[in-house]
C-alpha cells in the first residue's frame, strides 16, 4: 500500500510542476506583449515629440525674436510712462495748490460782498426808518390842521347846533325798573 500513495504524490508533484511551469510560460507571454506595447507606445511618442518639436520650435524662435525687438520699446515705454506719471503728479500738486488759493480768495470776497450787502440793507433800513419820521410827522401835523379845517368849516356851514334833547333810555328799557 505504500507504494500507491507514494504514486499519487508523484502524479500530485508533477501536475503541480506542469501547473508552475504554465504559469511561467503565461507570465512570460504577458511580459513579452507587454514589452511589445511598450515599445509601440514610445515610438509614437516620439513621433509626437518629434511633430511637436518641429510645429512649436519655430513659433519659440519667433516669440525670441519679437521679444528682442520689443524688449527695449518695452523699456522706453515704461520710463516714458514713469514721466508722464511724476509729470501728472507735480501738476496735480500745483492745480490743488492753485485751486486752494482759488478758493480762498473767492471765500474771501464772498465775505467781503455779504458785509458790503449787509451795510447796504442796514443804510437803507435806517434811511427809509428816517425818511419815514420826517414825512410822517409832518404828515400827521398837515392831518391834524386839515381834520381841524374840515371841523370848522362844518361848523361854519350848518351853524350853531341846535339843542336835541337827549333820550337817557331806549325804548326796549321801558319795562324795566332800576
Amino acid at each position: 500500500m505504500v507504494p500507491v500513495t507514494n504514486m499519487n504524490n508523484e502524479t500530485l508533484l508533477l501536475v503541480f510542476v506542469a501547473c508552475t511551469g504554465a504559469a511561467v510560460l503565461m507570465q512570460a507571454c504577458v511580459l513579452l506583449a507587454m514589452y511589445i506595447a511598450f515599445r509601440k507606445a514610445m515610438k509614437m511618442a516620439q513621433e509626437q515629440i518629434d511633430e511637436l518639436r518641429t510645429n512649436v520650435l519655430p513659433l519659440v524662435k519667433d516669440t525670441k525674436e519679437l521679444l528682442t525687438n520689443v524688449g527695449p520699446k518695452i523699456d522706453s515705454l515704461a520710463g516714458d510712462f514713469a514721466a508722464i506719471t511724476r509729470g501728472l503728479r507735480t501738476q496735480g500738486t500745483v492745480f490743488k495748490t492753485s485751486a486752494s488759493e482759488i478758493v480762498g480768495k473767492v471765500n474771501r470776497q464772498a465775505s467781503r460782498l455779504d458785509m458790503m450787502l449787509t451795510n447796504l440793507l442796514d443804510v437803507v433800513d435806517r434811511t427809509t426808518a428816517v425818511v419815514a419820521e420826517v414825512i410822517s410827522v409832518p404828515l400827521r401835523q398837515l392831518s391834524g390842521v386839515a381834520a381841524f379845517a374840515r371841523a370848522a368849516m362844518g361848523t361854519l356851514r350848518t351853524g350853531p347846533p341846535q339843542a336835541e334833547p337827549q333820550h337817557t333810555h331806549s325804548a326796549a328799557d321801558k319795562d324795566m325798573f332800576v
